[in-house]
């Protein structure tokens, strides 16, 4: 799009094995699309386990802080977990790979203003039990990061949607090269961004 506001971002969704399994795919793309969200590109994959490790890259760092809230979460369970914080990390990361490579996926590079905020919030919060109604973890699934860790499985939540833009640029070239990527207008940006849209309704 010419003279793209600021900030106009991309992000990546990706709708996970329980969504595609579920025929949710056309439900959850239809809310991005409704938001005034443009989606640049677009992949129904089987991931391979490589593609699955690289999406789900943590540095030492952010491993530690991973594992720390995860330690804490048990902790208020009344669980202490023997493990430090890098290898209780290390093992969230695991159930999320095998949870990816249990069946196919699609991919997305979403764009627009504010993209990245306003896809976590049509997402929801990571816990489908925490999310707010309206969202898609709250409307679609039951599922709680209680029953996943139960089941020592990731919790099914449907979606993955980047939380940065750092984070976006790493997981976009995860999936898809530059030239995959579509650059083109739509029709409602007018309306959406353009003041001349405006200047023309007089």
């Amino acid at each position: 799009m010419k003279n793209k506001p600021t900030p106009y971002e991309r992000t990546l969704v990706l709708l996970k094995p329980d969504a595609v399994q579920r025929g949710l795919m056309g439900e959850i793309i239809s809310r991005f699309e409704r938001k005034g969200l443009k989606i640049v590109a677009m992949k129904f994959l089987q991931a391979t386990k490589q593609q699955a490790q690289q999406h789900y890259y943590w540095s030492d760092e952010e491993k530690t802080k991973t594992g720390n809230r995860t330690i804490e979460v048990y902790k208020n369970k009344g669980i202490e977990l023997k493990k430090s914080a890098i290898e209780v990390a290390e093992d969230v990361q695991k159930r999320l790979v095998n949870f990816m490579l249990a069946g196919p996926i699609l991919v997305m590079v979403i764009e627009g203003a504010h993209a990245i905020e306003h896809v976590r919030k049509i997402v929801g919060h990571g816990s489908p039990l925490q999310a707010d109604v309206g969202t898609i973890r709250a409307d679609y699934t039951i599922d709680s990061y209680l029953l996943a860790d139960e089941a020592d499985r990731a919790a099914r939540n449907l979606v993955h949607a980047s939380s940065s833009t750092d984070e976006a640029e790493r997981e976009i070239r995860v999936w898809f090269s530059e030239d995959e990527i579509c650059d083109y207008e739509l029709a409602i940006e007018k309306i959406l961004y353009s003041k001349e849209w405006e200047s023309g309704q007089k």
